[in-house]
């Protein structure tokens, strides 16, 4: 049974969170604010957290940081559970630290799928790195393997948000014009991130078969 950790200031929310989780299967723990997320995770590591962002005093980002520069619970994967639309900015600076970003009100189907979808994610890509270092594989590529899978996963799951919260054809303001751009050059960074996945997984496949 995966233990989430579930973080959010209103106990509402989190008591409807434990009884959904609960019902899924999993086993939640809940805490009420980021230092006592902080506080929980050091002395009980959960496989995985839902965290909210507008959190007084300290909000979901800077826990989020916190949690991710502490060698300690930095690989636990985050999923960002709120109701503060995702912003272009937010995509670009917070992407790399997250493992999706879930906007409330969600359904318990929903949430299962998200939760499922992020745990079954790690598993494989442990196997294949698992896999690839046996076979002496170049720790670098490997390294480099590990990144890319997880990261054109999240970022195209995040520019699919960020095209539902804004119409990327409206850009009749200038707001529009900049997030309009900033949606664009997210999605060629995306491409670019995918063709070099791709040259990674032949480069690995090759050396495995060889191997």
């Amino acid at each position: 049974m995966y233990t989430i950790l579930i973080v959010d200031d209103s106990p509402m929310i989190v008591d409807v969170f434990s009884t959904m989780l609960e019902r899924g299967g999993y086993r939640p723990v809940t805490a009420f604010s980021g230092e006592e997320c902080l506080k929980v995770m050091k002395t009980a590591p959960p496989d995985l957290v839902l965290l909210d962002i507008m959190m007084e005093p300290m909000d979901g980002w800077e826990t989020l940081e916190r949690i991710k520069a502490d060698p300690e619970t930095r690989d636990i994967p985050v999923l960002m559970l709120t109701a503060k639309p995702l912003t272009p900015e937010e995509a670009n600076e917070y992407g790399p630290y997250i493992e999706d970003y879930i906007l409330k009100p969600t359904t318990h189907h929903q949430l299962y799928e998200a939760i499922e979808r992020v745990l079954a994610r790690r598993h494989s890509i442990a196997a294949d790195i698992e896999r690839a270092r046996k076979a002496g594989v170049d720790p670098q590529l490997v390294d480099e393997y590990e990144r890319l899978s997880r990261s054109v996963d999240i970022n195209k799951r995040l520019l699919k948000i960020l095209e539902t919260t804004y119409s990327i054809k409206d850009a009749r303001t200038g707001i529009g014009e900049d997030i309009t751009r900033a949606i664009k050059s997210m999605a060629a960074s995306i491409k670019l991130q995918e063709e070099r996945l791709n040259q990674v997984r032949i480069r690995f496949a090759d050396l495995l078969e060889a191997r």
